[in-house]
């Protein structure tokens, strides 16, 4: 985590028990357009792939997780806090949850996620499919950042 993340956190927190586990991190694709999604309200869910977090040797996250979303310059804008994770196949993702994530409809969404899965992948030497397994989260906005 950058300084500018942890004086967040703990300008944020003040004289509050802070909970002791936070991450930092930006959205992948398009960072400030994702996070001002966040900012607003629109966007309450986000997914990654989870064969990522084996490659990196990164844990899943967990319900009560707090995250400082970050823009493109690295930079904090809001902190999160997970209040559900579920591991499913990529086509059985429900439209609910696509809509959740404030990208558009549901084709939208997976459109979307097949072009980043599928170049992500390729980094890793991998290939994408229609089932692989995503680590789904939703989440509650707890604070957006002052300029």
């Amino acid at each position: 985590m950058n300084n500018a993340a942890q004086t967040y956190w703990h300008e944020f927190w003040k004289a509050e028990e802070k909970p002791t586990s936070v991450t930092a991190w930006m959205f992948g694709g398009s960072p400030d357009e994702l996070a001002q999604l966040v900012m607003d309200g629109i966007k309450t869910a986000t997914c990654s792939g989870h064969v990522f977090y084996e490659l990196e040797n990164e844990p899943l996250p967990r319900i009560n997780d707090y995250s400082i979303i970050l823009n493109s310059e690295e930079q904090p804008v809001a902190i999160i806090k997970t209040v559900e994770v579920s591991l499913v196949p990529m086509n059985k993702v429900s439209e609910e949850f696509a809509i959740a994530e404030g990208e558009g409809p549901y084709e939208a969404w997976k459109s979307a996620h097949v072009t980043f899965f599928t170049n992500e992948l390729q980094h890793h030497r991998l290939t994408f499919s229609e089932d692989m397994l995503l680590v789904c989260e939703r989440f509650e906005l707890i604070d957006v950042k002052k300029k």
